[in-house]
């Protein structure tokens, strides 16, 4: 039996995948700077074929950009892009929100309740990794429960640029208190499977987010400017 369900060994462009996407999200490869697939496989200690492979995914995702015999580097933060990718996610949050909530059991309302406490302890302990996969356990319980393939992959999609806006612009962890009790009033009424209810809040959270990343790109603007 077990000859016949052998354990996949992960493919080495997922592992290259990863360790990228990781170090785009936390600033470690930071926004704007250019990139080698050559001194990627050697930081990686991979060959740079599933480095390039990586590389080509993370175009399609947005976290880095191409142009033919210039240059690859990291996709530049700017306003105009953070606010576009918010407004995308504003719209699959709702959907999902939607057509998930009348799913739901209570045995995933229960989850989304440890969910939001494992957020509450990693804004304790100022743990901004731990706090987005908390947010992220949170929420994939709705578009788990919607059962739609396309949003799931769709939304699968735009996370890492979401992650990417969420912990460089809250790497306080400024705004996630209100996400606990946004959270906590969003479970009630998945408990009353009230979508419509729903649905609306979380579109007022997440507009609430983007007002914060937007004050903050003031206040980057205006240090820039008098620098």
């Amino acid at each position: 039996m077990l000859r016949d369900n052998p354990v996949e060994r992960p493919r080495m462009s997922d592992v290259a995948f990863e360790r990228i996407c990781d170090a785009i999200v936390t600033g470690e490869l930071a926004p704007g700077s250019k990139v080698k697939d050559s001194e990627l496989a050697e930081h990686l200690g991979l060959s740079r074929t599933p480095v390039r492979e990586a590389l080509t995914r993370l175009i399609d995702t947005g976290l880095v950009e191409a142009k033919p015999a210039a240059f690859t580097r990291i996709t530049p933060l700017n306003r105009a892009d953070v606010e576009a990718t918010l407004a995308v996610m504003e719209v699959l949050d709702q959907l999902a929100v939607k057509t998930g909530v009348p799913n739901l059991t209570d045995g995933m309302i229960d989850v989304m309740r440890t969910a939001n406490d494992d957020l509450a302890q990693a804004i304790k302990t100022d743990n901004i990794g731990a706090a987005l996969a908390a947010d992220d356990t949170f929420h994939g319980v709705i578009v788990d429960a919607a059962g739609n393939p396309l949003l799931k992959r769709l939304m699968h999609q735009v996370h890492p640029q979401i992650h990417r806006i969420y912990y460089r612009k809250f790497s306080s962890l400024r705004g996630w208190q209100d996400a606990i009790e946004h959270h906590d009033n969003l479970i009630t009424l998945c408990a009353a499977r009230d979508e419509a209810a729903a649905a609306e809040i979380s579109s007022q959270h997440r507009r609430f987010l983007g007002g914060l990343i937007g004050e903050l790109f003031d206040i980057d603007e205006s240090a820039s400017a008098t620098s």
